[in-house]
């Protein structure tokens, strides 16, 4: 394998020989974090969010139409100012391909208008009226299964952990809530109870991930305050190294064939019913494996290091002056785990290695040979044994 090979980002993933250092940027990750959040929620209260009609009401044409396709419908329905009604196709198992048409039509003349301009592409089967009754019921049920999500996850998480490890989940957590929001409303993608379901399925994920990068930190810091020899950010930063392959394996699984459903199934095969759901998902999916790695880590190491014991631990390291150099790879803490003798069994791809890592050189022999100890001096010489006297017998 050629050198420029072995420089690559890939091979370095896989074989526990990234360095990135997480929390030494924590105000970069935060700023941009923050951007994102202030710019959602000054749409959010201008424009608002693009409420469907199961929140805010209004009328459902279904029209039998099996050769029209939505940018006609829409075309069709322009005119009298609703080319941004949801349109879809729906086809059932038995039965003519239909069209449905929903939009804020509560006047009786433009009711008409939309009847009219619809049957002139087929035969209109049903007219619906919606109320929002049935969207405000899904809307306050959520909250009441956000709070306690909120509240169970808590109560693991401390008992489980430490309540500062549960503090930064659930600020992880309510960062993914404002970005997705924002999101939302700066896009104006339309809200439903799908979008609701589908928003509270991706909170669990989001910490499922938080849950095993704290595991590993936990696992690392086992034997910090014995050692004396790296500060708590180096351990978060060390222990996000050695997950950081299984976080982006993790994450392409799960966005791969959420993808599959909004490109083939929404938008190839025409399955807009899936629109929703899709799109929460995806959207919900990347911002919590972005909290994971660079919100709640961060955050965990800055309410840390704020206990003595880990603020005495950073003073004697500063001023040793250890602090100094790139964060340790998970290959080379694994070396050290092992001694130095290629017993890294513990790859950073499997995220193993010893809850103490020695950050101390294995010792060398006098030819450079590691594991013998330090040179030996040379013996001294001793003198050579005297010649026994024979004794004489008395006869």
């Amino acid at each position: 394998m050629t050198a420029e090979r072995k420089s690559t980002i890939w091979h370095r993933l896989y074989h526990g020989e990234t360095a990135f250092d997480f929390v030494g940027r924590k105000r970069t990750w935060f700023a941009l974090s923050g951007a994102v959040i202030l710019i959602g929620m000054l749409c959010l209260f201008t424009r608002g969010l693009n409420l469907g009609i199961d929140f805010k009401g209004g009328l459902v044409w279904e029209v039998r139409a099996p050769h029209t396709s939505v940018g006609t419908a829409r075309s069709a329905l322009r005119p009298i100012g609703l080319a941004e009604a949801k349109i879809q196709i729906l086809q059932p198992p038995t039965g003519a391909r239909l069209l449905r048409v929903q939009a804020n039509a509560k006047d009786r003349t433009k009711r008409d208008e939309v009847t009219r301009r619809l049957e002139k592409l087929g035969p209109v089967e049903s007219v619906t009226d919606v109320g929002p009754s049935w969207g405000h019921d899904v809307t306050r049920k959520a909250i009441r299964a956000l709070v306690v999500f909120f509240v169970l996850i808590t109560i693991y998480i401390s008992l489980r952990f430490e309540w500062k490890m549960a503090l930064a989940a659930i600020i992880a957590v309510v960062h993914d809530i404002l970005v997705t929001v924002g999101i939302y409303s700066i896009s104006g993608f339309s809200v439903t109870p799908a979008t609701i379901v589908a928003f509270l399925t991706i909170l669990g994920y989001s910490l499922y991930d938080t849950v095993v990068v704290f595991d590993k930190v936990g696992e690392n810091t086992r034997g910090l305050a014995a050692s004396g020899r790296m500060t708590y950010g180096d351990t978060v930063n060390l222990s996000m190294n050695q997950v950081l392959m299984r976080s982006l394996n993790t994450s392409l699984v799960a966005i791969l064939p959420v993808m599959s459903v909004l490109v083939i199934g929404a938008y190839i095969l025409g399955a807009t019913a899936l629109q929703d759901f899709g799109l929460a998902l995806l959207v919900g999916l990347l911002t919590g494996a972005y909290s994971s790695i660079f919100v709640a880590s961060p955050l965990l190491a800055i309410l840390k290091e704020r206990e003595p014991r880990y603020a005495a631990i950073r003073q004697r390291v500063i001023t040793r002056g250890a602090a100094v150099g790139p964060p340790l790879t998970p290959a080379a803490a694994a070396v050290m785990a092992g001694g130095g003798s290629g017993g890294a069994s513990g790859t950073a791809s499997s995220g193993g290695m010893a809850s103490e890592p020695p950050l101390r050189p294995a010792a060398t022999s006098g030819d450079g040979r590691p594991g013998a100890g330090p040179p030996s001096r040379p013996a001294a010489k001793r003198p050579p044994p005297r010649p026994r006297k024979k004794s004489r017998r008395r006869r």
